[in-house]
């Protein structure tokens, strides 16, 4: 609580400084006030010259409302006391002007003679002074980590059982043999056929003409004496050759 105390304070004097810095009061012609003054124009210059005026700084008239005003006015105006057309006019006292910008600045009282009298001042503001630095605000202390607790043990794993060894394979009984086929008996011989096909007769081509005819050759076996048929035909062969050499001749 007391640590947040302190920020807090510290923090409010700054702004006030800060603001003291930025603006700063001037009371016009000190404990004199505004009026005209016993010495002529010479006791305001002589009070400008020993105050340092900046932007945002405000000047103090004290006068008595009816009795003097306070006019804002060109220089021309200031040096021939023309009251005519001021820039700006106060006639409330005490009247508080604040310096709006840097460079020369003209005030005068436009009452009678009263500018001619001396009630009249000019001043030089320059730029705005900065800012004091701001007290650095201590960092509120950093509460110490708390220890992280030391993590459980893990508990080792359980031991795996062995597996369970697995039973011989009951053997296959042999297979029952496989008994011989019967054998097949051989198939009954086909027979011969009984009867043998004669062969086509063969048509002895006629010799051309002028050619004689060939003598059949002696050397021709004479036909098996088992083959009847074989007789038969070679008979006929023989008889039809020889009508085709009688018709040749």
């Amino acid at each position: 609580m007391a640590r947040r105390l302190n920020m807090v304070f510290l923090l409010v004097a700054a702004v006030l400084l800060q603001s003291a810095a930025a603006q700063k009061v001037h009371v016009v012609g000190g404990a004199l006030g505004w009026i005209i003054p016993p010495n002529g124009a010479t006791t305001y210059s002589t009070w400008a010259a020993n105050e340092t005026f900046a932007v945002n700084d405000t000047l103090v008239f004290n006068f008595a409302t009816t009795i003097h005003n306070v006019a804002i006015v060109t220089k021309a105006n200031y040096d021939s006391c023309n009251t005519s057309s001021p820039i700006s006019l106060q006639t409330t006292g005490p009247a508080n002007i604040t310096i709006g910008e840097t460079g020369e600045h003209y005030y005068i009282c436009t009452v009678g003679t009263h500018c001619n009298a001396g009630q009249k001042l000019a001043i030089n503001a320059t730029a705005a002074l900065s800012p004091a630095p701001q007290p650095s605000a201590p960092s509120p202390a950093t509460p110490p980590s708390t220890a992280t607790p030391p993590s459980t043990a893990t508990p080792p794993s359980t031991a795996t059982p062995p597996s369970t060894a697995t039973p011989p394979s009951t053997a296959t009984p042999p297979s029952t043999a496989t008994p011989p086929s019967t054998a097949t008996p051989p198939s009954t011989a086909t027979p011969p056929s009984t009867s043998a096909t004669p062969p086509p007769p063969t048509i002895a081509s006629p010799p051309s003409s002028g050619t004689p005819p060939s003598t059949p050759s002696p050397t021709t076996s004479p036909p098996p004496p088992s083959s009847a048929t074989s007789l038969g035909v070679t008979g006929f062969c023989t008889t039809a050759l020889s009508i085709v050499i009688a018709l040749l001749y």
